[in-house]
């Protein structure tokens, strides 16, 4: 059997980063392809390129043994690919069958929409796929399950032959799960090929006839599932040499200094329990939706929990607000930087200062010459590379950018700093820096907490590990426990091997 669809050698460069080098993947007709990777792997860019919203710096796409190029989404779509994402991309405001045909609609002799046409061609696609739903319906009066079956049915109605599902299930319950299956064996039925991202092992089995395995941006794998078993899927995800050179630290773990228990929210997570001490670097790892950012939000009073009790060197503290999380000490640098992080139209030194004016002010007037003395100290300290601290943030390199905000937390001198991703985005010379002043923050006393998805960053800064899934902490590893697998089966929901 001959793929539909083909990438060869396709690469993609994003500042500091290879997203994707030299990769391959085929996709078969009446069949589902697995892509499986850890975060970071390159899943996302390469729907990207699939679906025409990025264009590949080498290689070569094949539609039916042609060479093609997706200039733009439309181009892709016009060729018979689409994708349906976790969040459908849908308008709650009109019918379903406005929905399914938005942009293509039938037209009468006279050039004007034909709505009977559009109805009835609606109800028959909805038909294809199992669904009796009222074509004339409010999508925003749908459910979740009700809307992925909106999305499936306007692919279908381009004459899709390449359908991409990228974590459809993440918002489903357990009855829509199983709905979604009945829907994907009808599409391998109509000879569609079908491409399956999910972080769900249980799932991939259950569904997927192929797999292609990616890591760091890089082809692992290929083969028929029948043919492998999750533990060496594991292996193929995780079994890279850790590259990177983290630097040598000598753990001097003091007293509790923040204590987490009871911690649940209505939404993200239930049951939050962990305990953090001085001097230490304690990680976090999970899948995408594990709930780890969130947690972090709501110690950063972001967010209100509905029940739990923090603590702060055996002092309650009630978080819920920044502020009160600045009060207690805590101070967190996000993921997203440009956007939670920092203001990128402000000088540097200003970026710094903006959680210490009252340091750096008298009388109700700010002095500038102490601005510039206290983002000097923290900038020298984490090696700023910067024309002048009147520098724009936003002229600056996404590393540099990242040093900003957290010598911006640093200043107001807390006692537990949340370090959100803190090297995503960033090349591998900042991602040293990065590292050694992590670690020169923990020899001085701070506590410090590591949200990240690279293993090898998890395993080569932390001194121990907190694996999350779907809102829960599943598991804490320490010492010669921290492994690779380990941390994978867990954040997967995979059971330990016999």
């Amino acid at each position: 059997m001959k793929p539909i669809l083909s990438l060869r050698g396709i690469s993609k460069s994003f500042p500091g980063v290879k997203a994707l080098q030299n990769v391959q993947l085929d996709l078969y007709p009446g069949q589902v392809t697995a892509l499986i990777g850890e975060n970071g792997a390159g899943k996302s860019t390469t729907v990207k390129v699939l679906t025409g919203i990025y264009q590949p710096e080498s290689g070569a796409i094949t539609l039916d043994g042609q060479d093609v190029q997706f200039a733009n989404a439309q181009a892709a779509t016009d060729a018979g690919v689409t994708a349906i994402h976790q969040e459908t991309v849908l308008f709650d405001e009109l019918s379903v069958a406005e929905n399914i045909w938005l942009g293509h609609a039938p037209r009468n002799r006279f050039g004007l929409i034909d709505r009977r046409a559009m109805r009835n061609g609606a109800r028959d696609l909805l038909a294809g796929i199992g669904s009796t739903l009222d074509p004339d319906l409010r999508l925003g009066d749908l459910g979740i399950a009700s809307k992925h079956l909106v999305a499936i049915a306007r692919a279908l109605s381009t004459d899709a032959r390449v359908v991409v599902l990228d974590e459809p299930t993440a918002a489903l319950s357990h009855k829509e799960i199983h709905e979604l299956y009945d829907l994907v064996e009808t599409l391998k039925t109509q000879g569609k090929a079908i491409l399956f991202i999910s972080h769900k092992f249980d799932e991939i089995f259950r569904i997927a006839d192929r797999y292609t395995v990616f890591r760091d941006g890089q082809f692992v794998g290929e083969g028929l599932m029948h043919e492998i078993g999750e533990t060496a899927l594991v292996r193929m995800m995780v079994g890279r040499s850790v590259d990177q050179i983290f630097p040598t630290r000598t753990s001097k773990i003091g007293p509790p200094v923040l204590t987490v228990a009871g911690y649940d929210h209505p939404t993200e997570f239930a049951d939050i329990r962990f305990t953090l001490h001085e001097g230490e670097i304690l990680g976090f790892y999970g899948l995408v939706g594990a709930g780890r950012s969130e947690v972090m939000q709501a110690l950063f009073g972001i967010t209100t929990p509905s029940k739990g009790a923090v603590r702060i060197d055996d002092k309650v503290r009630v978080i819920r607000s920044t502020h009160d999380a600045i009060a207690a000490g805590i101070v967190y640098v996000p993921e997203d930087r440009g956007r939670q992080g920092a203001i990128r139209g402000l000088p540097i030194f200003q970026n710094i200062t903006l959680p210490s004016l009252a340091r750096v002010g008298r009388n109700g007037f700010l002095r500038m010459a102490e601005e510039f003395k206290l983002a000097r100290d923290y900038t020298q300290r984490l090696d700023l590379r910067a024309a002048s601290l009147d520098q724009e943030l936003g002229l600056l390199s996404g590393g540099n950018q990242q040093k900003v905000v957290i010598a911006k937390w640093l200043a107001t001198k807390p006692r537990v700093i949340i370090l959100d991703e803190p090297t995503k985005g960033i090349d591998i010379g900042s991602k040293a820096a990065v590292h050694e002043f992590m670690a020169e923050l923990a020899a001085e006393g701070l506590a410090v907490i590591m949200v990240s998805s690279e293993i090898p960053e998890v395993l080569g800064m932390s001194d121990r590990v907190i694996v999350m899934r779907e809102g829960r902490i599943v598991d804490e590893v320490t010492g010669d426990a921290m492994t690779p697998e380990r941390l994978v089966r867990a954040a997967a929901g995979i059971a330990e091997a016999a």
